[in-house]
């Protein structure tokens, strides 16, 4: 049984002011505990109902595991059908960027990323092509937002998110810098060789323009029928599989 203090605490991290403030975040379901539970992350507790399989749970030894009753469950998750495992894990500290620490592969850059789902999709698909660093403006939405964790799929367990100024990261990196804008050369006939930055931008407004001066390359997805625009997720996996595609010829 969780005391209020620890629901109290649990409920609390669904808004980013107190996962900032605990550094800690939440991540519901078997597979996605299990995902996190064996990887970089540090999970400090995993709370599991009294129904729930044990089998269906990979956890080390070392991990703290406490069982509780579904109506505490359901007091702290985030879900409005409450799965029966919860994981309380840290925020890392990943290390400081560097062209060094990105050189000789590719990352995804967002600027001003506004939809928890869209970010979740970025880091399932940057997850799916082998895309480990994904650099975000201050703006984006917060990678450990309960609806980004369950869109992601477990695949945040395996991907670091920085959060940083992009105007001062961009024109400090020696990395080729490619960005999507409409009037850019078309992504089919592009070269990307071996390393770069892929800048993406927000929903609505695209890259603003204090980004856009530091592009070097802008790349467009040429458009054949009538839609105004494409979803920021299906564009960056498009960006992604051609990158991909570049790289194994």
């Amino acid at each position: 049984m969780l005391s209020k203090s620890q629901i109290n605490l649990l409920k609390s991290l669904q808004h980013k002011k107190f996962r900032t403030e605990h550094g800690l975040f939440l991540v519901e379901g078997h597979k996605s505990v299990n995902e996190f539970a064996n990887s970089a992350y540090q999970v400090d507790t995993v709370f599991q109902t009294y129904t729930s399989d044990p089998k269906l749970l990979n956890l080390s030894q070392k991990i703290n595991s406490q069982q509780i009753s579904l109506n505490d469950l359901e007091k702290i998750s985030a879900l409005k059908t409450p799965q029966d495992v919860v994981a309380l894990i840290k925020i890392p500290d990943w290390p400081a960027l560097s062209n060094d620490t990105l050189s000789k592969k590719f990352s995804i850059v967002l600027d001003g990323i506004q939809d928890p789902g869209n970010l979740g999709t970025i880091i399932r698909t940057a997850d799916w092509f082998g895309i480990t660093d994904i650099i975000c403006s201050a703006d984006t939405v917060d990678a450990y937002n309960p609806k980004v964790v369950q869109a992601s799929m477990g695949s945040l367990s395996r991907t670091r998110l920085h959060y940083v100024d992009i105007e001062q990261f961009l024109k400090r990196t020696q990395l080729p810098v490619f960005g999507a804008l409409f009037n850019g050369k078309n992504i089919y006939e592009t070269q990307f060789g071996g390393e770069g930055l892929i800048v993406m931008g927000n929903e609505g407004n695209g890259i603003r323009p204090a980004v856009e001066k530091l592009i070097q390359k802008a790349i467009t997805i040429p458009r054949a029928g009538q839609a105004e625009s494409l979803n920021v997720g299906i564009a960056t996996a498009i960006f992604c599989s051609e990158i991909k595609r570049n790289t194994l010829k």
